[in-house]
């Protein structure tokens, strides 16, 4: 066990500001307090927190590193530290909102992660019901500020928003259901607390159509025409995403060769699907066979869990080493239908598993798993379930803050998607059909590289016709991804309202496969380097090359 520094203990103890601070922050890293809250979106309390950081770092810089964990640890919060204050001067708070990762979302979306075993539990979320409102509130505050200066978020996002908030203000909504469905673990709940389990959620239901009558007569009146955030604030954003400065440009031509690379790798793929056949003939041909579908909800999950538990057993037997506490991956439904898949972590006592979440949009009924395999191997081990929970695990070298709340999309999404190609490497996608599925996904990744800068730094199209538009876009990544009509028009809409966010996963990927070529040269057995590496936690990726540099 590695002492405690200094550095680690202003680390330690803003942790535990943070989870005062947000309620929903403590409930995703399993931090007690506050489960009866929700977070407080007002510019005043951004600006308490951003004054508190601030006096934090300036703290942390009066003490000397004392080993290498201390000079990251300092490295990684001036990084990121560094990167929240331009953004608060970049006020981008004011017009935080988009389809799938802002506060309309996240205010719900914390229901999915709230403790739910026992009859306490279900008091506390009385509350945090009750509380929907007041959050709702506060956020709307934020996004008053860019109505005032004329900053507010595109229409696109606006609208969409308020067909989410549509969905949950039905007479059927997520709030009604959860209480329809309280029940903890052992027992039935008293009549008494399932009666203010019912009123709780309809006042959480009425803030939402509260919230839902500002977006409608305030915001969206006000809402810019544009979608395109300009290069000043998509080069904030791409930085803050990846931890590290790229090349906009560089990456932008690079993206175009990659996404020219997927495809001719596809096309060769192809052909040993099928002699002869085209992409298109090739994924025709897979979606027919029968052996390769799953039908209904209940068999993904099952399948998603057996392939996971797959994983787990026989990685951690060779290629990397998987404690007991991060043994269990829980494969989940949403109970939300956004189209998304995504990896919640383990609380800090690991009382709460790591979770791999699928929201199926409506209705979908059908999967295919030549499609679907890599995204488990991304989403669970080895991508972000092997990579957080081994830095929820590691106390014996790192800080709390490093361990729970350190987390860079250009780290986390690209060691997820260099985890795929990992497995192709392993052996695990030597089905043709699989490993044409890791392809499609590698290319869409690939081609939201040059989507994503081109929209919003004024690319011209690529055929020379003109500047993009939605449906120029929205063409461009149909025909560059075999994925449902309606997860193409979902992630079109995420690229143009969550700028920056995207490329990061690709450009992560592409960094973390230079790291592990250098490793590899200079004679590092693979193993020894991913251990290495994961025992470092969610680091910036500056912060992860100054790492291996020391």
């Amino acid at each position: 066990m590695r002492p405690e520094s200094n550095i680690d203990k202003l680390a330690n103890k803003w942790v535990e500001r943070l989870a005062e601070l947000s309620p929903t922050l403590a409930t995703d890293i399993g931090y007690p307090g506050g489960e009866d809250k929700l977070n407080d979106y007002s510019p005043e309390h951004a600006e308490l927190i951003r004054s508190e950081r601030n006096a934090l770092l300036a703290q942390v810089e009066k003490n000397a590193p004392v080993d290498l964990q201390d000079e990251v640890t300092l490295h990684a919060m001036r990084n990121r530290f560094g990167l929240e204050e331009e953004l608060h001067q970049a006020n981008v708070a004011r017009r935080d909102l988009n389809n799938l990762a802002s506060p309309a979302q996240g205010i719900r979306d914390v229901f999915d992660n709230s403790k739910i075993e026992t009859e306490q539990d279900w008091k506390n979320l009385v509350g945090r019901l009750n509380a929907v409102t007041g959050s709702l509130e506060s956020y709307q505050r934020s996004l008053e500020l860019g109505i005032s200066a004329k900053d507010a978020p595109a229409r696109r996002q606006v609208e969409i928003v308020l067909e989410q908030v549509a969905r949950i203000t039905k007479s059927d909504g997520f709030f009604f259901e959860f209480a329809k469905n309280a029940k903890p673990e052992s027992g039935e709940l008293p009549e008494t607390l399932k009666a203010e389990l019912a009123q709780a959620a309809k006042a959480a239901t009425n803030g939402y159509a509260k919230f839902g009558e500002f977006l409608k007569s305030e915001l969206l009146p006000n809402a810019s025409e544009v979608d395109a955030i300009g290069r000043e604030r998509y080069e904030l954003f791409s930085r803050d995403f990846l931890g590290a400065k790229v090349d906009i440009d560089e990456t932008y031509e690079w993206g175009i060769e990659e996404l020219a690379r997927m495809k001719a790798e596809q096309e060769a793929t192809a052909k040993r699907i099928k002699p002869g056949a085209t992409i298109a003939e090739a994924i025709e041909h897979l979606n027919s066979d029968p052996k390769r579908k799953l039908h209904g909800k209940e068999e993904l999950q099952k399948w998603m869990q057996a392939k996971s538990d797959q994983a787990v057993a026989e990685l951690g037997k060779s290629h990397f080493d998987i404690a007991p506490e991060i043994q269990t991956l829980e494969c989940m439904i949403a109970p939300s239908n956004s189209g998304g898949i995504y990896y919640t972590g383990p609380s800090d006592d690991f009382s709460r598993p790591g979770r791999m979440w699928w929201s199926v949009p409506e209705g979908v009924t059908e999967f295919d798993t030549w499609r679907e395999l890599t995204t488990v191997y991304h989403e669970g081990v080895p991508g972000h379930h092997l990579q957080v929970g081994q830095a929820t695990y590691n106390r014996a070298e790192l800080n709390a803050w490093r361990r729970l709340i350190l987390w860079t999309s250009g780290h986390g999404e690209g060691w997820a998607l260099y985890a795929e190609r990992l497995m192709a490497q392993l052996g695990y996608l030597d089905d043709p059909g699989d490993y044409m599925g890791m392809l499609d996904g590698q290319r869409l990744r690939a081609a939201r590289v040059v989507l994503d800068i081109a929209v919003h730094c004024n690319k011209p199209r690529l055929d020379g016709t003109g500047k993009w538009d939605f449906d120029y876009a929205h063409k461009f990544l149909r025909e560059n991804s075999m994925e449902h009509d309606s997860f193409v028009e979902f992630e079109v809409n995420r690229y143009f309202g969550w700028p920056g966010q995207a490329p990061s996963y690709k450009i992560g990927q592409r960094i973390w496969e230079q790291l592990a070529a250098e490793s590899k040269a200079s004679g590092e057995d693979q193993k020894a380097f991913h251990k290495k590496v994961l025992n470092l936690g969610g680091i910036p990726l500056d912060t992860l090359k100054f790492a291996l540099s020391r």
